[in-house]
């Protein structure tokens, strides 16, 4: 199937496990501080967020473990591929994330990294906690379940 795109908006890395692992309580949109060879790269599309996380450093809010390839263009002048970078948030959201995560357990997971209509990079963050396995049991029964009633309404007429 091919990715839902919002007009305006390239999406770059999509963490598509994330809703499955967690249950995201809350979305916001942040945006993220790279270098020119990163930007170059993420244009590229080869980024993956499927081992990332958001957590605190010091008084910011990183991006840890986000894959993004080198630049072949760049020589000597490459990023490195796992390096953390800053999310670019406000300071009143940055306390709430990390409140939330050192008080009640909550964990911020990247959802996706993608350009707006305006070609800055950004990243769409959920807030959730993890699901236990009866849990995943259950979302996969009713996801089932849901698409046999689609099928059966279809067939219906």
């Amino acid at each position: 199937m091919a990715p839902k795109t919002e007009p305006g908006r390239k999406v770059v890395a999509d963490n598509r496990s994330a809703r499955y692992h967690y249950a995201i309580e809350d979305t916001l949109e942040a945006g993220i501080a790279l270098t020119g060879t990163e930007v170059k790269s993420l244009r590229g599309g080869k980024a993956t967020i499927g081992e990332s996380y958001a957590g605190p450093s010091g008084n910011d809010l990183m991006l840890f473990n986000a894959y993004i390839p080198e630049y072949l263009e760049a020589n000597r002048f490459n990023h490195d591929t796992k390096r953390p970078r800053r999310l670019l948030l406000h300071r009143r959201q940055i306390d709430k994330l990390i409140g939330a995560t050192q008080r009640q357990g909550y964990t911020v997971i990247p959802l996706k990294i993608y350009f707006n209509e305006r070609g800055r990079a950004k990243v769409e963050l959920g807030l959730g906690k993890g699901k236990q396995a009866h849990d995943k049991r259950e979302a996969v029964k009713e996801r089932d379940w849901k698409r046999d009633q689609a099928r059966l309404l279809r067939d219906r007429g």
